[in-house]
């Protein structure tokens, strides 16, 4: 479950820190973009629970003070987190409303988002609550939005449109993380999970009171080998979304 994020306490000050950063190097050697990267480091390898300004600031070899001229405080440092690595999404590809086809658009953003959220685990973790856009979050908002810019949609279906698919792939990864997490830690595969704990679920649940449950676990594990598979949800679940957008699109053609 996603973390309720803490809330800058000054949003038009984030607004200065997010759009205006000064470059400037203070006689620490620190400028916003420095401790964003040290934040970003920290949350990637250890999660976001991992984050504090002592932290931060030890890894940059500078007093905690040292940061909050800079930063504000840990719920800015978030938001300018979020913000950077939003921007990072295109920034080595051309944007998605480039692609030729509407639904090859919208696979590129789910495909793109789902790498994004894999490569800083951290950003599933943070509920964005009612942040403040900033550049790296415009661009990419902008981006996606192509994808379904002129198919026919209305500007709220639009933006629902590309609601739903986002929500789909962090929800996803969500659990996909999760998954990964709890596996590493037992070093256990879910076969080998299934072989110690089946046995004794299997007895506990006797009695066929759940036929439906039992069929569809058994076909999901002799097929995949997996308990739960939340990224071939996510594929089944995308194509059954631009299966309904395209049938909304058909019928008004």
């Amino acid at each position: 479950m996603a973390k309720r994020a803490e809330r800058p306490g000054d949003p038009v000050r984030l607004v200065g820190l997010l759009w205006r950063p000064t470059e400037a190097v203070s006689r620490s050697g620190l400028t916003p973009r420095r401790i964003t990267e040290a934040a970003i480091a920290v949350a990637d390898a250890e999660g976001i629970d991992a984050l504090t300004i002592r932290r931060v600031a030890g890894d940059l070899g500078v007093s905690p003070m040292a940061l909050y001229p800079h930063i504000a405080g840990r719920a800015e440092l978030v938001e300018l987190m979020l913000d950077a690595v939003a921007g990072e999404v295109y920034a080595d590809d051309s944007p998605p409303g480039e692609a030729p086809d509407w639904r090859g658009r919208a696979t590129r953003v789910a495909n793109a988002n789902w790498a994004h959220h894999l490569a800083h685990p951290w950003t599933v973790e943070v509920s964005p609550g009612r942040p403040v856009p900033g550049p790296g979050v415009s661009a990419k908002y902008e981006a996606e939005l192509g994808a379904f810019e002129g198919i026919g949609l209305t500007d709220i279906e639009m933006e629902h449109a590309l609601t739903a698919v986002l929500g789909l792939v962090a929800s996803a990864a969500r659990s996909t993380l999760a998954l990964r997490r709890v596996r590493a830690e037992s070093e256990l595969t879910d076969v080998q999970w299934w072989a110690a704990v089946g046995p004794a679920l299997g007895q506990a649940m006797a009695g066929g009171a759940f036929p439906i449950a039992d069929r569809v676990s058994a076909s999901l594990g002799e097929a995949t080998g997996l308990s739960t598979d939340p990224e071939g949800a996510f594929g089944f679940g995308l194509r059954l979304l631009l299966d309904g957008l395209e049938a909304v699109l058909a019928a008004r053609r």
